[in-house]
């Protein structure tokens, strides 16, 4: 594995790679949780990352306390950062975990430099930092302990039900400074959900931690995503889901359409040629010109979602609570010196 290749010049002196081939230790765990699952831990040099200049994110910094997702949704856009360390894209992703055991300590140093400046810093927005592994590392606390110290404005997008153990903690972070929490839930068909994130809690679940964050007085939008093509999209699916996510309680909903980049594309489209084969040639065209299902298809789902969030009662995000809603990004941009952060969509 190519630990150290994260690095723009090795010769540069400093700290030129996130971490190096000695800081990492390798474990399993024989617990049926985390059967099958490698643990790589390592001691990062850096936790803040820049959103590449090209994103069209409304934050600049991210923090992932992981890297690879045991959700195993299978349209993950961010496989392709498993390559950077020669891990495989497909089920490498699902359960080899790089986990950045130091990061809480890191951030809080990072934050108390004179350099940084204080921005919003979003959290799930290249993996889940709730997916299964946090309930052994338990690093968000230490995370948000950090934020909420420094009074530093943050965000959380998640999957996972495991948010709800640091319900205290957002709170508190909440009375000095700006949160924003959204739950992703694309659709709540449980036969979808089960072939397309086997590894993540049920969208009932989910829409679960949308009331409990709700009725503890903490404003949380969903983003609807991925709505998939020919899977997800019909009238009455849709329907389902943003009366599910309004029953909820939740702030706002955001559709976005599933797109396909390089590393997830490859993955899903095996993962449909097995479960779906009807589909394939129909999602070759649609994504023929890219990653991204044509402008006109993106139109008319949003339009459909909206429609029915306002019949609802709910509608899409502020510009305020947008922070945890990415919009689709123009590029995406490796790993550089200065770590950068994937865009989600």
């Amino acid at each position: 594995m190519r630990w150290d290749n994260l690095a723009e010049d090795p010769g540069t002196g400093g700290d030129s790679a996130l971490f190096g081939t000695s800081a990492v230790t390798t474990r399993t765990f024989d617990t049926p949780e985390f059967r099958g699952i490698t643990f790589h831990e390592v001691r990062a040099r850096s936790i803040l990352n820049r959103v590449p200049g090209a994103s069209r994110m409304p934050f600049e910094w991210t923090v992932n306390p992981y890297r690879g997702c045991t959700h195993a949704c299978v349209y993950c856009f961010a496989r392709r950062t498993h390559s950077y360390l020669d891990l495989d894209t497909g089920l490498g992703f699902d359960s080899q975990i790089v986990v950045k055991v130091n990061a809480p300590e890191l951030l809080r140093r990072q934050l108390a430099s004179r350099r940084w400046q204080g921005a919003h810093v979003a959290m799930g927005t290249n993996v889940d930092c709730y997916q299964r592994a946090e309930g052994r590392y338990r690093l968000m606390p230490g995370i948000l302990q950090a934020l909420r110290d420094h009074a530093n404005p943050f965000s959380v997008l998640t999957k996972g039900t495991l948010i709800l153990r640091d319900l205290d903690l957002l709170r508190q972070a909440a009375d000095v400074t700006e949160v924003g929490i959204s739950v992703s839930v694309g659709f709540t068909d449980p036969e979808l959900w089960r072939t397309v994130e086997p590894g993540t809690p049920s969208p009932e679940r989910r829409l679960g931690v949308v009331r409990a964050l709700t009725d503890a007085g903490i404003g949380c939008g969903v983003l609807m995503a991925p709505v998939i093509p020919f899977l997800g999209d019909r009238p009455e699916q849709l329907r389902a889901t943003v009366r599910a996510i309004a029953a909820a309680g939740a702030t706002s909903v955001t559709p976005l359409v599933l797109h396909l980049r390089p590393g997830a594309r490859e993955w899903f489209m095996s993962w449909l040629r097995a479960h779906h084969p009807h589909l394939v040639e129909r999602y070759e065209r649609m994504y023929a010109e890219g990653a991204y299902a044509p402008k006109w298809y993106q139109r008319r789902i949003t339009r459909q979602v909206h429609e029915l969030a306002a019949e609802y009662g709910i509608g899409p995000a502020s510009p305020r609570s947008r922070r945890a809603l990415p919009e689709p990004a123009a590029q995406e941009a490796p790993d550089t010196l200065e770590p950068t952060q994937l865009t989600l969509l």
